[in-house]
């Protein structure tokens, strides 16, 4: 059923992935270094919204995805929940770092394998993470820690994600 699941949220991620990708040639006009600037002050905010500093809720559709989607076809259930989770817009995203992402792979202007690239990335973390979950031999304890460095995790994931597209950016658009 992993193998499923991941398949599922692969598809999804994908899918997201390359219309975000197509979309971003409507921001093609907009002069690539405004586009590098305004990822990178959005990976600065997601880490201000991460770490607490700033309060604000982020678009998503807040709510699980049905129980009964499992329930009548346990193959293509777990298909379709992967589907729906690995697209990012059916359920719940905790972290800022996938919209950051997501604006990223709309603004950045890069090729197909930049987006797949992020869809993979996006779509395995959501895979793993019940993996290792498992994995752990003590969930209870697994969630504490989870709990534990959660805002340390994301602010470095949102961290990283602004210095890569600062570099990039700046790679891309003055031949730095």
């Amino acid at each position: 059923m992993l193998a499923v699941l991941t398949a599922g949220l692969l598809l999804g991620a994908l899918l997201s992935a390359t219309v975000l990708w197509l979309f971003s040639g409507l921001f093609s006009p907009v002069p690539p270094e405004w586009r590098h600037g305004m990822i990178v002050v959005a990976a600065l905010v997601a880490l201000l919204r991460d770490t607490g500093v700033l309060r604000f809720p982020m678009p998503q559709n807040a709510r699980q995805i049905p129980q009964d989607v499992l329930q009548r076809d346990l193959m293509r259930g777990t298909l379709q929940f992967g589907f729906e989770l690995g697209t990012g817009v059916r359920t719940y995203v905790s972290a800022s770092a996938p919209y950051v992402i997501a604006l990223g792979v709309l603004l950045a202007g890069d090729g197909i394998l930049t987006a797949v690239a992020g869809g993979i990335g996006f779509s395995l973390g959501r895979a793993l993470s019940p993996v290792v979950r498992l994995a752990s031999g003590d969930v209870g304890a697994w969630d504490v820690r989870l709990t534990d460095r959660l805002v340390p995790m994301n602010a470095v994931i949102c961290a990283a994600t602004a210095v890569t597209f600062a570099v990039t950016g700046w790679t891309t658009v003055w031949g730095g």
